[in-house]
């Protein structure tokens, strides 16, 4: 689990810098594509849908 934790800051890391530089190339989609990987797999996973699963209730509820 300390592994999977250390890459997870570490792709963290990476995905900021990589948004901040202003260019997302391909590598940094696979490095963003692997975070993901990562977060679905902690036990952040339910926290992360259920918010996602919230805000897209909210947004689909608004009318214009």
């Amino acid at each position: 689990m300390a592994i999977s934790i250390s890459v997870l800051v570490l792709l963290l890391i990476l995905a900021v810098i990589f948004l901040r530089s202003g260019g997302l190339k391909v590598s940094h989609a696979l490095v963003c594509v692997l975070l993901g990987f990562f977060l679905a797999g902690t036990s952040m996973a339910p926290t992360i849908h259920g918010g996602l699963t919230a805000t897209a209730d909210i947004v689909s509820s608004l009318r214009p």
